[in-house]
């Protein structure tokens, strides 16, 4: 799990804070870990790497053990059962699942906090009833932010992570739709984790990303006292 100073991470707080969460799918765990650092290093704090990345628990796990605890690293694309406990086990601080799946109700059984995928105000409503700390609405892009900002009418205090389509034009708009914060694989990271694309490239992108949504870069150790202040 997650902690900041020792103390337990209030994921949504951080999630709302930060604005981007970052998705990582590479072709292997040297290039999966290659963007994680790129992006920590560019000020992108909040990550997840899909399961769908040959090796992503090695990733995970070794990407645990080099970022400080500061550092928001889950995993995603959790479907199984067996793959929620394994991505705990790797140092995952969180799970993130396509929709309600096993492994979505194996992490609310083993209490790691749950972003399930859900696109419906039905999904909605059973991800928040199982207890998902917020929804990943998926795919986002399907509809764009115009149907979050519906979704929130009825449902203004659920928690919605926007994933799925949301690129630096739209980011933003969802934002301002009500999303808590936005999920955001190939338009961030490109070529980055299937290739040897220069990291300044993806870093580039990076801040394009955190400016669009004018996201801070203060490490996060510091971002409570900032927001006392």
């Amino acid at each position: 799990m997650n902690s900041i100073g020792g103390a337990p991470v209030n994921l949504l707080e951080e999630l709302r804070w930060r604005k981007v969460l970052a998705i990582v799918r590479a072709d292997g765990p040297e290039r999966a870990l290659r963007c994680i650092r790129t992006l920590v290093d560019a000020g992108i704090t909040a990550l997840e790497v899909s399961l769908t990345t040959p090796g992503a628990l090695e990733a995970i796990a070794r990407a645990r053990s080099e970022c400080p605890p500061s550092v928001l690293i889950g995993a995603g694309t959790v479907l199984r059962a067996d793959q929620a406990d394994a991505a705990s086990a790797a140092g995952a601080g969180f799970v993130v699942t396509p929709g309600i799946t096993p492994g979505a109700r194996r992490s609310v059984e083993t209490d790691v906090p749950l972003l399930c995928g859900a696109l419906t105000p039905t999904e909605v409503l059973t991800a928040l009833e199982l207890g998902a700390l917020a929804v990943k609405v998926f795919p986002a892009g399907l509809h764009g932010p115009g149907y979050l900002r519906e979704l929130r009418a009825p449902l203004p205090t659920a928690p919605l992570v926007a994933v799925g389509g949301v690129d630096l034009r739209s980011a933003p708009e969802y934002l301002r739709a009500g999303a808590l914060a936005v999920g955001v694989g190939s338009p961030l990271l490109g070529a980055a984790g299937m290739s040897d694309a220069p990291p300044d490239e993806l870093t580039a992108r990076a801040v394009a990303f955190l400016d669009a949504v004018d996201a801070p870069r203060t490490p996060a150790e510091h971002t409570a006292a900032h927001r006392r202040h």
